[in-house]
């Protein structure tokens, strides 16, 4: 009886993933971080009016979504430990896991983002509300991004290689990291 043996680069300059999904997430990461420096600039510069449009968010909402993006960050890094392990059942429901926990996220943030429209807070109502409205919103289109990769991992999960689903796995984990860096900057810090 012959096992199955799952494939890896155990290289070590070889990134689990591949190179190309490490300069992705540098771009983004590189990305957000010059949008959070600027709203930081910036509210340093007029600090009342930040924190009061500030006041307005709703951090109890950021806080569940905090819990269920990093959830789902932990569930998909056990994903790929039981898929290395070849436990295809595991490996599944850890994965459908992780996308729930997505798909939680998306809906709770968008339940966000309706009710700051409803109470007249758009792009144009302020400073702050002009970086939360592109931070968070391109933020929201990464994970649905990420859903749509998870997604797709499931359809392939029974051939699915070690390195494209490390991949999916990593771009999952930039929109973990993505969003602890937004979650203080836009709620936390006064």
């Amino acid at each position: 009886m012959q096992e199955n043996k799952i494939e890896t680069n155990d290289s070590l300059w070889y990134p689990p993933g591949g190179i190309l999904i490490w300069m992705i997430v540098l771009v983004e990461v590189l990305t957000f971080s010059l949008g959070i420096g600027s709203l930081l600039y910036d509210k340093a510069k007029d600090l009342n009016t930040f924190t009061f449009m500030q006041s307005h968010l709703n951090k109890t909402f950021a806080f569940w979504n905090t819990v269920f993006l990093l959830t789902s960050g932990f569930c998909i890094a056990t994903a790929v430990y039981y898929r290395t392990k070849n436990n295809i059942n595991f490996f599944t429901i850890f994965l459908l896991a992780s996308i729930l926990f997505g798909f939680a996220f998306l809906f709770l943030k968008f339940y966000e983002f309706r009710e700051k429209w409803l109470l007249g807070f758009g792009l144009e109502t302020s400073q702050f509300f002009s970086y939360y409205w592109l931070l968070t919103g391109f933020h929201y289109l990464h994970v649905v991004v990420g859903v749509i990769i998870l997604f797709i991992i499931y359809l392939g999960r029974k051939t699915i290689s070690v390195d494209n689903l490390e991949a999916g796995a990593v771009f999952w984990h930039m929109c973990d990291l993505i969003w602890l860096l937004l979650y203080p900057a836009l709620y936390l810090i006064q």
